[in-house]
């Protein structure tokens, strides 16, 4: 259990012995005896170093969470200071000793079940928002008691370094983070690590958004929960799950991803590199004595010849923590079936060289997550790359179908933000900002443009290509200028710069060496120079009409 568990537990016993007792070198059986009393966490972790051998000290601070006494627990997901989901069946579950009866106590509801294999569960009915601080109790042979409790909206803040990146390292942190304290704005950080297997619980806890706990929280999720906090006037939770340099495959399940014939050899290989792994860590135990004595020789060559010491042998570590479903495992599969309204999402970069592949997999992922939440298709809202010298347009483009062949998603376009040589652009409140806009429309049903200009279809007239658009958002615009990004080609596929004019809803291109046009793109660059929005001041997605 993490520092300051939010947990209380009470103890309950037919003995009255003092609670001196526990510094007059009780049995751990007798500190259990003790008449009730709540406790936290930290302070039995701190009473049973008192009593107890160093090496046991680490079971004895499970007790209050009980996983070595098989005291009632509730999922640690559940913790003070957290945010439920209003309008929505919300489930609350943990774990408890096989027959215990539990009782769950929250906004006026009661709800009692059985622990069945060491598990147990109920659902609460819908809540309705609100800002004033609850309690939860959880009872049964001992009592829990979950503070400070507010109801509102809930997202998952997934990804990879994009979202990752605190509010600390982005454009005007300091302005930011100084006016960042929301009371109602609460955070959760989901530890970065892999599994093998899915688990079902991690070590974290809520806390409200102070400017001490915002400054390295995702800034993208920050921007876009505070737009939401502003625009809603409710409680929001953000539960940043991100870890830099990740593929999506390491954010699916092994089941979906298998599915994918595409995966099945990769696959393959890592299982068999797992099976392979204690075979491969005792060889290395066995000659770490060797290894170490080389090492030590190498490096004073190195000193003695001026040159950087070589890296100190160690073990690998094992393929499990780190292959195909780790994060999922660990980092998603512990928060279902936690009551959330929908998904952000900003992920991409490391799978820029297999675009065609992330057509398929991300689709499959989304579905994945909404199968396994078993709350429906809810909204899933994402981020296109941003323009960088090594991000190639068909990332983009494979985002844009995703988007178009996935309900219930939407697609914030940043190529305005993006910085050449910088795979981290900096400004990161317009991410957060058009995302909240999306969530708006999509999950809240406001009748607000949510997206730039879309490609819907193209037409030929003469020398001349006429591109028609969705989401127009009032009117089609050229920002700062003459519309420029727009390439023609006829039937050899030479592209061409080419004119660009808005006509109406319309884009019409040309190029006067281009006779009879067959393909328009726009923005089809590493970094596109490109100016076309909508009234709404939202950039329309690059695109491509001849999509393979």
């Amino acid at each position: 259990m993490p520092k300051n568990s939010p947990m209380a537990v009470e103890t309950k016993s037919a003995t009255n012995t003092d609670q001196s007792a526990i510094t007059e070198g009780k049995p751990m059986a007798s500190v259990m005896a003790l008449a009730p009393v709540v406790v936290t966490t930290c302070e039995l972790a701190t009473a049973c170093r008192l009593v107890m051998p160093v090496g046991e000290v680490v079971a004895a601070s499970m007790l209050a969470g009980g996983s070595a006494y098989a005291n009632i627990k509730a999922n640690t997901l559940f913790s003070d200071n957290a945010v439920l989901q209003q309008g929505q069946p919300v489930p609350v579950w943990g774990t408890a000793k096989d027959g215990e009866k539990v009782t769950v106590k929250f906004a006026g509801q009661t709800e009692t079940t059985t622990a069945k294999d060491g598990q147990w569960k109920v659902t609460l009915r819908p809540l309705k928002a609100s800002a004033e601080p609850q309690t939860m109790t959880v009872a049964g042979e001992n009592r829990v008691e979950i503070k400070n409790i507010l109801v509102g909206e809930v997202w998952v803040c997934s990804g990879q370094s994009n979202m990752q990146l605190g509010l600390n390292a982005t454009t005007d942190a300091e302005k930011y983070i100084a006016a960042a304290t929301d009371p109602q704005l609460r955070l959760l950080t989901i530890p970065r690590q892999g599994k093998g297997t899915p688990q079902r619980d991690i070590i974290a806890s809520w806390e409200a958004c102070t400017s001490k706990s915002i400054a390295g929280f995702s800034a993208v999720a920050y921007f876009f929960g505070r737009d939401l906090r502003q625009a809603l006037k409710v409680p929001v939770g953000l539960i940043n799950s991100s870890v830099g340099g990740t593929p999506a495959e390491k954010w699916i399940s092994l089941a979906a991803l298998e599915a994918n014939p595409q995966f099945r050899a990769s696959i393959a290989g890592e299982q068999k590199a797992v099976a392979d792994y204690p075979a491969a860590l005792e060889h290395y135990k066995q000659n770490e004595p060797k290894l170490l004595e080389e090492w030590k020789a190498a490096c004073e060559k190195a000193k003695a010849a001026g040159k950087r010491l070589p890296p100190k042998p160690q073990a690998l570590g094992n393929p499990a923590a780190k292959g195909s479903a780790s994060l999922y495992n660990a980092m998603i599969a512990p928060l279902q079936p936690f009551a959330i309204k929908g998904a952000i999402w900003y992920q991409g970069e490391a799978n820029s060289g297999r675009a065609k592949q992330y057509q398929t997999l991300f689709p499959a992922m989304i579905k994945c997550w909404r199968d396994a939440w078993g709350q429906g298709e809810f909204p899933f809202l994402f981020v296109q790359i941003a323009p960088h010298n090594g991000m190639g347009p068909e990332i983009r483009e494979a985002q844009l179908i995703s988007w178009q062949q996935t309900p219930k998603t939407a697609m914030a376009v940043i190529t305005d933000y993006g910085e050449a040589g910088n795979i981290h652009p900096k400004h990161k409140e317009p991410v957060g900002a058009r995302l909240a806009l999306a969530a708006r429309a999509l999950a809240y049903g406001e009748r607000i443009e949510y997206s730039g200009p879309v490609f819907d279809a193209l037409k030929v007239a003469g020398n001349k290509a006429v591109v028609s658009f969705t989401h127009v958002g009032g009117g089609l615009v050229a920002k700062d200028g003459a519309l420029k990004g727009f390439t023609i080609a006829g039937a050899d596929k030479k592209f061409l710069p080419a004119e660009a004019k808005i006509e109406g809803d319309n884009v019409v291109v040309s190029n006067v060496q281009v006779a009879q046009p067959v393909a328009v793109r726009y923005g089809w660059e590493n970094v596109p120079d490109v100016n076309l929005f909508n009234k709404a001041d939202l950039p329309a997605s690059p695109f491509r009409t001849d999509v393979n």
